[in-house]
C-alpha cells in the first residue's frame, strides 16, 4: 500500500504476528536443569541473521542462567550489543503502574471497583468519570480511546514527522488524557478489551492522588527498590542512562533507512511506558511480583483474574489481567508483558512458579511491511523471534508448525486505513 494511511495505536511491538499457530497438543513441561545454552545462542544468532540490528536475551531456569547479545548497538560504528544494556522497556511499565496501585488497593485506600470520579473528579467527563473503574483502567475495558496518534498527529498521515518534532518535547499527562478522551471511544466501560495507553496515563495520576507524591517516585521506591532491581529507572532525561543501544525505527518502510530514537523525552510515555531496565532486572521482578513479594496474595489474585484478547478471526492471542497478562504455550502458563516505544521492543514472560523466565530486547522496530492490499505481512524475524521464545521456555524439542509463528508481542495494535 501507499504511504498514505498507515495509523499506529499504542506502545507495543509490532513483531511476530500470528495467525493459526499449531502447537504440539502434548508437550511435557521441561525440567529444571534443562537450559539449552547452545540451541538459545543459535536461536539468538538467527534473529539477527533474519535481519535484526541487535537483540539481547535473559533466560533462567531454576538456578541456571543464561545472557547473550548478537548484533550491533550501532549500525554505523559496529559497536556490538552486549547482555546487560539499559534499554526502554515501553508498555513493560504498566505491570509497574499496576502494581503500585494494587499495593494501596491492600491498604484500602484504592478501590478497584470504584469510579475514577471518586479519586480525580474533574479530570474525565462526567459520563466517564461516573463509569469507568480502576479496574476497567488496569485491564483495558474502559473504552476510552488511545492519546498516541493524538500526540504524534503526522502518524494518521503515514508520515514520521511528529516522531522528530516532538523529541525534546515534555507533555504533561493531563493533556495526554484529553488527547485519549478526545479519541474515538472503543465500546462502554466493562464491555470489551481495547488496549489504550491513557488508561495507564489516568492510573498514574490516581496513584498521584491518593500517595501524594508523584508516580515516578512512589513507583521507584515501592515497587522498583523493594524488588531489589538496580538497572531500572524512570529516567529524568531524555538520554537512557548507562550503557546502551541505539534505537532504529522503520516505521514500516516510511522512515528508510531506520533512524534512530534512543535520545528521546519520554513524558509522552509517563507511567504507561516510560520505564529503562535491562532483561536480567526484568527476569527478577517478575519472579519477586509472581512469588508474592510485592503485593498481598489477595492483591495478586486480583492481578491475574484476566479477561480473554482476540484477534479479528477471533483466536485468544492471550488473557489479559490488571497490567500483566498471561500465554498459553505447550510447555504451560507464562505471564508478563510486551512494550515498545519508537526504535525500542521488549518483552518478559515468567512461569507461573517464576523458575522458567526470558527477558528479550530488540533495538529496530516496525520493521515488516505492508502488501498491496494493505495486510502487513510477517518477517523473518517474526518467526525468529518464536522460536527462541519456545527454546526459552519450553525447552528443545518444541517447534511450531512451518509457516506459523507465536505472538511474543501481543499488545501490538496495528490500524490501517485506506
Amino acid at each position: 500500500m501507499g504511504r498514505r494511511g498507515v495509523v499506529i495505536v499504542g506502545l507495543g511491538l509490532s513483531a511476530a504476528l500470528v495467525a493459526g499457530a499449531t502447537l504440539p497438543a502434548q508437550a511435557a513441561e521441561p525440567q529444571e536443569g534443562t537450559l539449552d545454552r547452545a540451541g538459545l545462542e543459535e536461536t539468538l544468532a538467527a534473529i539477527r541473521d533474519a535481519g535484526m540490528y541487535g537483540v539481547y536475551s535473559s533466560v533462567r531456569d531454576g538456578r541456571q542462567e543464561w545472557d547473550g547479545a548478537a548484533g550491533v548497538a550501532d549500525v554505523e560504528t559496529g559497536r556490538p550489543v552486549r547482555p546487560g544494556m539499559r534499554h526502554r522497556v515501553g508498555s513493560i511499565t504498566k505491570t509497574f503502574t499496576a502494581v503500585a496501585i494494587l499495593q494501596q488497593a491492600g491498604k484500602g485506600r484504592v478501590d478497584l471497583d470504584a469510579p475514577v470520579a471518586r479519586y480525580l473528579p474533574r479530570l474525565l467527563p462526567a459520563d466517564l468519570g461516573r463509569k469507568v473503574t480502576v479496574r476497567t483502567l488496569l485491564n483495558h475495558t474502559s473504552g476510552i480511546g488511545d492519546y498516541v496518534v493524538g500526540a504524534f498527529p503526522s502518524l494518521a498521515q503515514g508520515s514520521a514527522a511528529s516522531l522528530d518534532e516532538g523529541r525534546f518535547r515534555t507533555i504533561r499527562p493531563e493533556e495526554l488524557v484529553r488527547l485519549g478522551v478526545a479519541a474515538p471511544r472503543t465500546g462502554e466501560p466493562g464491555q470489551n478489551w481495547s488496549y489504550s495507553n491513557t488508561n495507564y496515563v489516568i492510573a498514574g495520576l490516581l496513584l498521584e492522588k491518593v500517595t501524594g507524591e508523584s508516580a515516578q517516585r512512589y513507583i521507584t521506591r515501592e515497587v522498583i527498590q523493594r524488588a531489589g532491581l538496580r538497572e531500572t529507572s524512570f529516567p529524568r532525561t531524555p538520554v537512557i542512562p548507562g550503557p546502551h543501544s541505539k534505537a532504529y525505527e522503520s516505521l514500516y518502510g516510511l522512515i528508510d533507512p531506520p533512524r534512530d530514537y534512543s535520545v528521546y523525552d519520554m513524558s509522552w510515555a509517563h507511567t504507561a511506558g516510560a520505564i529503562v531496565s535491562t532483561t536480567d532486572d526484568l527476569d527478577r521482578f517478575y519472579r519477586v511480583l509472581l512469588g508474592g513479594g510485592l503485593l498481598p496474595r489477595a492483591q495478586l489474585a486480583q492481578m491475574r483474574t484476566t479477561v480473554p484478547v482476540t484477534d479479528a478471526q477471533g483466536n485468544v492471542l492471550m488473557n489479559y489481567g490488571l497490567g500483566i497478562y498471561a500465554q498459553d504455550l505447550p510447555c504451560g502458563r507464562f505471564w508478563g508483558h510486551d512494550g515498545g516505544v519508537f526504535g525500542m521492543g521488549t518483552f518478559s514472560l515468567s512461569s507461573q512458579d517464576g523458575r522458567r523466565q526470558i527477558s528479550l530486547g530488540i533495538n529496530l522496530m516496525k520493521y515488516q511491511r505492508f502488501d498491496d492490499n494493505g495486510v502487513l505481512q510477517p518477517h523473518p524475524i517474526d518467526y525468529a523471534l518464536g522460536d527462541h521464545l519456545l527454546r526459552a521456555l519450553c525447552g528443545p524439542g518444541t517447534a511450531l508448525a512451518r509457516g506459523t509463528t507465536l505472538t511474543p508481542f501481543p499488545t501490538q495494535q496495528v490500524l490501517v486505513k485506506r
